[in-house]
């Protein structure tokens, strides 16, 4: 008796994977293992990344507000030591944002922290 494969299940989870292939360069895009392995691939930078991404946008932000700071006589250590001091509740996005969009809110912030 021969040995029963479910050929349509296996066809089909192929043809997802080589789907997701789609638009991959060469043998990536048609070639079953080939296009497995580098989608797979493909999903673990997508998971390490969007972690890394949250990381180096904080680093971004903190050079932001080092330079900013830098002009009025502070370190970025200094000013963010003054500012919990002080209890301003204020994230690094937002103060990346004054310091590169908006230097007057930016500097009364500095001179309050600094006053």
């Amino acid at each position: 008796m021969p040995r029963s494969v479910n050929a349509v299940a296996s066809r089909a989870r192929r043809k997802k994977i080589l789907k997701l292939a789609r638009g991959y360069w060469g043998r990536r895009k048609n070639v079953w293992t080939v296009a497995k392995n580098t989608w797979e691939k493909g999903q673990q930078y997508a998971y390490r990344d969007r972690r890394a991404k949250k990381r180096s946008f904080r680093n971004l932000w903190i050079a932001r507000i080092n330079a900013g700071v830098r002009m009025y006589g502070l370190s970025y250590s200094v000013f963010m030591g003054l500012i919990h001091k002080n209890n301003i509740e204020i994230n690094r996005k937002t103060l990346a944002d004054l310091a590169m969009n908006n230097p007057e809110a930016f500097k009364a912030i500095v001179e309050l922290v600094k006053g």
